[in-house]
């Protein structure tokens, strides 16, 4: 079953045919808010707003752990974090889609894994390539399918928050090799790395990182609500065909 996290921008699934919505207790306290399933494309598939769904929790204080469980304790086969992001790069633009395939983790003090405490043995995972090849593979297909362009890499730079960066601290980021800086993708792609569960990522250029483009001076957060509106009907249109046409990938059939 495809699970779909939806960050800024994407707190609600417009093409998701709800059938109900369950609160799911975890060993790691609650979730973001309650899993609502349904079906895209007359597949099965479930959402949850990693903000929650009124968009009340900043990004430093969303129980990744838990939502993560709670996900793959309801059989979830593989996970499509939505999530907006700054452009660094020269060539991403607002309103373009990108699917990252690296990440630089800059977070601090978040709860990273769940192989920690009393009786834990020292467990490592293997995170070289921190998104699954065949499910950023079959979002690519999707976009081709209905034919909305899509940049098929870039480093995500996952920092802290919620306040934004400093236009010098993008600068650092850039030398380090990041594309684009978002505040969600970590500890959330390992987290369901150590659970064995599929993970990639859809990242919408919101804006240009500070001291990029037309941030050069500032961000304007209202051109953010413009870019993110018309953006993410695309992600739902890539979502649908991905749901139907490569559902495969997940793990789903007919």
């Amino acid at each position: 079953m495809l699970g779909i996290i939806g960050g800024s921008g994407l707190t609600q699934l417009a093409n998701l045919d709800v059938s109900h919505r369950e609160v799911v207790r975890t060993p790691y306290g609650e979730p973001s808010g309650a899993i609502t399933f349904g079906q895209v494309s007359g597949r099965p598939a479930m959402f949850l707003a990693r903000h929650g769904y009124g968009h009340t929790i900043p990004p430093h204080e969303v129980n990744y752990r838990a939502n993560i469980w709670a996900l793959w304790n309801r059989g979830v086969t593989g996970i499509i974090s939505v999530a907006s992001v700054g452009g660094i790069r020269v060539d991403l633009r607002p309103g373009d889609i990108v699917i990252p395939h690296q990440i630089i983790d800059y977070t601090w003090g978040r709860k990273s894994t769940y192989h920690e405490g009393q009786g834990c043995t020292v467990t490592h995972v293997d995170f070289t390539e921190p998104y699954d090849k065949a499910l950023r593979q079959a979002i690519l297909l999707a976009a081709s399918d209905v034919g909305i362009p899509i940049h098929t890499g870039a480093v995500y730079a996952a920092t802290q928050g919620p306040r934004l960066e400093t236009a010098a601290e993008i600068n650092r980021l850039e030398r380090e090799g990041a594309d684009v800086v978002g505040m969600t993708g970590m500890p959330e792609a390992v987290l369901a790395r150590e659970l064995g569960v599929p993970y990639a990522a859809i990242n919408v250029i919101a804006n240009y990182a500070a001291g990029r483009g037309d941030s050069k001076e500032g961000i304007s957060f209202e051109a953010i609500e413009s870019v993110l509106q018309e953006s993410m009907q695309r992600v739902r249109v890539v979502i649908e065909r991905l749901a139907g046409c490569h559902a495969e990938v997940c793990g789903q059939s007919d």
